[in-house]
């Protein structure tokens, strides 16, 4: 059973031999990892979701991704067995690695690049155009969601705020030049984001690279089997 902390949700207890620490993208929350963090509990890890400001349960503005970082690194204990970062969280969790200093560390689609090439600032009003969906928007666009799914994506979206998408720095990328930990970078199917000659460059200076099939950009929602079987030999 989860077990709600300030700006942290909690699986697992203070007895497990592993810890595990999810961070979720923008306009998601810790909601997200309902079926990634019992998973790992099984696993013998306890599992730490932070919500970042202006999500879920933490606290509003004034936003910038160094903020969501130093909020992080206050948060989450040094030296985690594992990290994973989704999206954003992707971003966030290489500006820390060196600090953070997880065992492993596993990125799921980061976003180290603007969106298809557009500028970070550009592709913002498509994504506060997300914040009024309904259970039937949600399901229009993830046909293959089940409903747990839809009903966490719905609660992430009642919890978020907008204004996030006004971040402060908005158009300075954070791009990885090596992995300063052991690193499993997780793809879509295909990936916007990291596409093939942006993962090659990863590959060659040491990052692991798998694709998780039939995926768009929520890749442990869209197919959690096949995002779970990625993650073999990283937990």
């Amino acid at each position: 059973m989860a077990i709600d902390r300030p700006h942290v949700t909690e699986w697992g207890d203070g007895a497990a031999d592993r810890t595990a620490v999810l961070i979720h993208g923008l306009s998601g929350s810790s909601a997200t990892w309902w079926r990634v963090a019992p998973w790992l509990t099984a696993r013998g890890y306890r599992v730490l979701a932070p919500d970042l400001a202006g999500h879920g349960g933490a606290p509003r503005g004034p936003y910038s991704r160094e903020r969501w970082a130093d909020d992080l690194l206050a948060a989450l204990p040094a030296r985690p067995d594992l990290a994973i970062g989704h999206s954003l969280g992707g971003v966030l969790l290489a500006m820390i690695a060196d600090r953070l200093r997880p065992a492993r560390a596993v990125y799921e689609d980061p976003a180290w690049y603007p969106w298809n090439g557009v500028g970070y600032g550009a592709f913002q009003p498509a994504f506060r155009a997300f914040k009024p969906w309904t259970a039937d928007d949600v399901r229009a666009a993830h046909p293959t969601w089940p409903d747990d799914a839809v009903h966490a994506r719905l609660t992430e979206l009642r919890g978020w705020d907008p204004d996030t998408t006004r971040m402060a720095y908005l158009e300075t990328a954070y791009v990885p030049v090596f992995p300063v930990v052991p690193s499993l970078v997780l793809l879509a199917d295909p990936s916007d984001l990291v596409p093939p000659p942006l993962a090659d460059h990863f590959a060659e200076v040491g990052f692991t690279l798998r694709t998780v099939p039939g995926t768009g950009h929520f890749t442990h929602v869209d197919n959690p089997d096949g995002f779970l079987a990625a993650l073999d030999g990283w937990v």
